[in-house]
């Protein structure tokens, strides 16, 4: 056989696997025809332009097969980066950053500005011939996102005596506003919300909010059918190190108990418990490192990640 008689052949082979994964995804894709799904997009993979584009070109596709994608972004790694070039130390308590009046200037600069955008573009950049559109939006935009100082309490190690932890310009959202989005996202047109989490309080001051806290709050304001955490681990992990592939509220909420669950996977299982008990049918924390990982999530039987249902 010629070289080139095997490469039409290897060709053939690669189409009749194509084709058979499509007709495989064909149930899914009816399942989640004209539903939200919120896409939290975080961790440190977010800041690599081929892992960007291979995301902005799964959320197109997702919007060309029915879907309603809303992208909700993080930028922990590039917050850090900014405030050590501006020398301002960052502590954390429970995952959240304590965020004080320079750090939260650098937060919104870096947030509502260069992530957002980027993000935004990337999109618009992989639909152009769809003419599928990111839009780059922050929590301040109509007040898409109302929220009231956050507060956290933790034991004193000599005491034990509950004390109140003052993390500064951190936010908890209080009032979501979803007619903004629920325009986008509407069938007459094909944009993606694009959403820094950046809300403002009643009186008008800004603050700083989990990435994961905001998505989970938008889930439930759009009764999304699905809410996807993709991040820069593999999912929960058990106390053997192996991965946990299902969690009913109540097993989460052991692992947090536990101590299973620590540092920051413990606001993405608090957002899990409260998107679920808000309505959303599941939410799934998966490996955003891994190409395509949200297509195999969502399109086919055994999925990615670990998944956290009632």
């Amino acid at each position: 056989m010629s070289d080139t008689s095997a490469t039409r052949e290897g060709a053939e082979e690669q189409g009749w696997a194509t084709a058979r994964t499509l007709a495989e995804a064909l149930p899914f894709i009816q399942q989640y025809d004209r539903e939200t799904v919120v896409i939290k997009y975080g961790g440190h993979a977010m800041g690599q332009e081929e892992s960007a584009r291979l995301f902005a070109a799964d959320s197109v596709l997702l919007k060309l097969l029915g879907l309603h994608p809303v992208v909700v972004h993080g930028g922990g790694p590039q917050i850090s980066r900014m405030l050590d070039k501006a020398g301002v130390k960052s502590t954390f308590v429970d995952g959240l950053r304590v965020t004080d009046e320079a750090t939260m200037e650098v937060a919104e600069m870096v947030l509502s500005g260069a992530i957002n955008k980027e993000i935004a573009n990337w999109i618009t950049l992989a639909g152009a011939e769809a003419d599928v559109r990111g839009v780059g939006l922050s929590g301040k935009d109509a007040r898409l996102i109302t929220v009231e100082k956050a507060t956290r309490t933790r034991k004193d190690p000599d005491s034990q005596i509950e004390q109140v932890v003052d993390l500064g310009f951190v936010g908890e959202p209080t009032r979501i506003d979803p007619q903004l989005i629920q325009g986008l996202i509407s069938a007459d047109h094909d944009y993606i919300p694009v959403i820094a989490p950046i809300g403002v309080s009643e009186d008008g001051q800004t603050y700083n909010i989990n990435a994961d806290t905001v998505a989970g709050a938008l889930a439930g304001a759009l009764s999304a059918k699905r809410m996807l955490l993709l991040t820069d681990v593999a999912g929960v992990l058990g106390a053997d190190g192996e991965l946990i592939r299902q969690m009913s509220v109540d097993e989460a909420r052991g692992a947090i108990a536990s101590g299973v669950a620590s540092g920051g996977m413990i606001p993405k299982l608090e957002t899990a418990i409260a998107a679920v008990e808000a309505g959303v049918e599941a939410v799934v924390i998966l490996d955003g490192r891994r190409p395509h990982a949200m297509l195999v999530e969502l399109f086919t039987e055994h999925g990615s990640g670990t998944l956290i249902t009632r």
